[in-house]
């Protein structure tokens, strides 16, 4: 596959270039498309070379909502652990955010001009609501689930790059995304760009990926894709943190 259709098969998950055979699917009256996986796996996340977390996820097409469901897991512990599920149309609008542990739940949905996020605490009577003046195309990156930060890497892919002669050119400089942090209960601009191929040892093996950086004002994260695999998350490196995370 060219990189070009690689990208597109990526983005089938999240953005708007599944438009065209949703459209398509309606007009033949097909019936539905059973789910369709894009992505699914899991993350070891390590600190100073210790792994203290495990996030496993799927990314998923279903009747033209993308899924994007994740669980993260303490290593050595047997709690519940936190689950999040978010929801998008094929253009990459909000439908629906959730999130849960053992001590409370939230939800992010749209209203009107707005998005509104609902927390329920094990001790509270009923739920908090906080409103946040954003677009519903604002990008989630919620605490800890790294396959949010894929999920952008692939949004500023098909955004800001194109291929030119069988190889990936992207604008010059760095492209501008508002998220919203849910468990936090804030938002925030963040910027991503990329700084080009990289040679880098994963387990012993090196590898050629792509390397992305994701910048806020408080931190800096590097991310390396697979553009040989659908633009795959495979490692991202928190230097400041001493963190690490890794495709298993």
């Amino acid at each position: 596959m060219t990189v070009i259709a690689h990208l597109r098969w990526g983005m089938v998950a999240v953005l708007a270039c599944a438009a065209g055979s949703f459209a398509a699917d309606k007009k033949d009256n097909a019936k539905p498309a059973a789910a369709q996986t894009v992505d699914s796996g899991s993350f070891g996340v390590f600190v100073r070379g210790r792994r203290v977390v495990t996030e496993t996820f799927t990314v998923q097409q279903d009747n033209g909502i993308n899924l994007v469901k994740a669980h993260l897991q303490e290593s050595g512990s047997t709690a519940v652990g936190q689950r999040s599920e978010l929801q998008m149309t094929s253009s990459g609008e909000l439908v629906r955010y959730e999130w849960n542990d053992a001590n409370g739940s939230l939800v992010l949905t749209p209203k009107d001009e707005f998005l509104i996020e609902k927390i329920t605490t094990s001790t509270s009577a009923k739920p908090a609501e906080q409103p946040f003046l954003m677009p519903n195309t604002s990008a989630i990156l919620d605490n800890n689930f790294f396959i949010h930060r894929e999920v952008l890497a692939w949004r500023y892919l098909a955004t800001n790059c194109h291929t030119e002669g069988g190889n990936l050119k992207c604008q010059q400089g760095s492209l501008e995304f508002g998220v919203l942090v849910p468990q936090d209960r804030t938002s925030m601009p963040v910027r991503m760009e990329l700084v080009g191929r990289e040679k880098i040892t994963i387990r012993g093996t090196e590898r050629e990926l792509l390397r992305l950086n994701l910048k806020g004002e408080a931190f800096t994260w590097a991310l390396w894709v697979d553009e040989k695999d659908q633009y795959k998350l495979v490692r991202i490196e928190i230097a400041a943190d001493n963190t690490e995370v890794v495709r298993d």
